[in-house]
């Protein structure tokens, strides 16, 4: 969590009572004639009773009846149904900039835990590395932004707090689909200035000399440690997002959120190609996340289940707001306690991995052979990541447990590959090693097959293992090919993160 001074606790304090104050408006289309079905806004909870909460930095609002959940759709790019060696390796680049990025994010914590409490919030770093690019199959979502309403995909990912798009003028912006955001355009655009109290929410590009005057519009910077980066000014806007009806199969509608925080970038730079900028589901107050739970109060939990990237067009994943019955009724099930990181917990959603299962054995990892002070669940990273020595140990029972099929090499930077060419045609039948994690409070999170090993083009016949290893000083994280096809939820009222396996099309 992020650590406020008393004056900075009194400013966000005000900032989200000036949020609850806000009305709510549905167009009935964009300007372009994209149908925008609106349906009415609970009542915003009252804001009279206040009660700590970690995850939101020591801010909750008690709604006298809980609105329901919302529904909102997902969608993910591909140009491939099976994934090529090329695609795999861009994929696993952006993956390990990323982690590096963490990691120097934490030494970072480390040093300024141990210098003086300093007078000014500390620095806000985004943590995603490099988002969507096409062909990559990344997920993401559609909102429409302004009055009247634009349509943009952003990058979705719970390991991100900022959100942000590419706005005009746009003096170095990477390519994008669609055109970019522009300002004047929308009547519901508004800059925030260097006089306003939100503007100590993120980090100017000069820190010697922030603001020259109080009038000028807020300014800020986000890298992303892999040289990426956005400038640009904060601001607040109307953002819309579609989504489903009750169960799912009700058609399309839309839920505007006012006063939506999110910087207007200027200043562009790294592999977002393709997406017009990004939504962070992360744990800090700017994340969309907390400023739905803040605006709208959709509780403390949200969810998502996240469709085969390989399943092809038109096949939709969901994102929740609110405790999904559906999901809560499901005999499978399970929860893990969320941890906090001793050093980095306002942004990650972090798990304590205590053991590893492959083929139905426990693996000889040491207790410290885990990262230190737990595992990310991130929806942002591709492949999942362990730190030595538990990925050695993994790698070892794999190329030890796979019998009866060739390894190969040269596929995917050191995992272990076999050639099935002799096998089943889906990976659930080849026979392969189970895979389990068991966390420190007993829980266990088995895997398909499919969600721990990959096909490989262009002939199908190589399989690789989904997972790639970490120094030992780096950080563990379970990406997003591992968790297709479960609906997984972030319940940070309760400090846990629930599981349960499903076919999410059908969400």
């Amino acid at each position: 969590m992020i650590v406020f001074s008393n004056r900075a606790l009194l400013v966000f304090f005000f900032l989200l009572l000036l949020f609850f104050l806000a009305s709510s408006a549905v167009q009935n289309t964009t300007d372009g004639g994209i149908p925008l079905r609106g349906i009415e806004l609970p009542q915003h909870p009252s804001f009279n009773s206040m009660t700590p909460s970690n995850p939101d930095c020591g801010l909750s609002s008690t709604p006298t009846s809980p609105p329901p959940p919302l529904k909102l759709q997902l969608n993910h790019i591909t140009t491939h149904q099976t994934p090529n060696k090329d695609s795999l390796t861009h994929s696993t680049h952006r993956d390990l900039l990323r982690i590096h990025n963490h990691h120097h994010r934490r030494r970072r914590r480390r040093r300024l835990a141990a210098a003086d409490p300093p007078s000014q919030p500390p620095e806000l770093v985004a943590t995603l590395e490099s988002g969507l690019s096409l062909g990559s199959g990344e997920y993401f979502m559609d909102v429409y932004v302004g009055t009247p309403p634009k349509h943009f995909s952003l990058i979705l990912d719970t390991g991100s707090d900022l959100n942000w798009l590419q706005c005009l003028p746009c003096h170095d912006c990477f390519a994008q689909s669609g055109p970019l955001y522009n300002p004047l355009n929308s009547s519901s655009f508004r800059n925030l200035t260097c006089r306003d109290p939100r503007c100590a929410l993120v980090s100017p590009p000069d820190a010697a000399e922030p603001c020259s005057s109080d009038d000028q519009p807020c300014p800020y910077f986000y890298w992303y440690g892999d040289r990426s980066n956005t400038t640009g000014d904060f601001a607040t806007e109307t953002l819309t997002v579609n989504l489903t009806g009750p169960g799912g199969g009700d058609g399309p509608a839309a839920r505007v959120v006012e006063g939506f925080m999110f910087g207007c970038g200027h200043w562009n730079r790294g592999l977002f190609r393709g997406a017009a900028g990004l939504l962070g589901l992360g744990r800090g107050p700017l994340s969309f996340a907390s400023q739905m739970r803040a605006l709208h109060g959709h509780g403390a939990a949200f969810s998502y289940c996240l469709v085969d990237r390989f399943a092809g067009p038109g096949v939709s994943s969901r994102l929740v707001f609110g405790e999904d019955p559906d999901l809560l009724a499901h005999p499978n099930l399970n929860y893990t306690a969320l941890v906090k990181h001793p050093v980095d917990d306002d942004t990650f959603y972090y798990v304590d991995v205590k053991a590893i299962v492959v083929g139905g054995e426990a693996l000889d990892v040491p207790a410290d052979g885990f990262a230190a002070g737990g595992t990310i669940v991130d929806s942002g990273t591709t492949l999942s990541y362990f730190a030595e020595p538990a990925y050695g140990a993994i790698r070892a029972a794999f190329v030890k447990g796979v019998r009866n099929y060739e390894a190969v090499d040269g596929f995917l930077m050191g995992a272990p590959c076999f050639n099935v060419s002799s096998g089943a045609a889906g990976l659930g039948g080849l026979g392969l090693p189970g895979f389990e994690i068991v966390f420190g409070d007993g829980a266990v999170w088995a895997f398909p097959v499919e969600n721990y090993f990959i096909r490989m083009e262009p002939q199908n016949d190589v399989v690789c293992l989904a997972m790639l290893g970490m120094p030992k000083d780096s950080m563990s994280i379970i990406g997003n090919y591992q968790q297709q096809n479960f609906h997984v939820m972030y319940d940070v009222k309760r400090s846990r993160l629930g599981y349960a396996p499903m076919n999410c099309a059908d969400v």
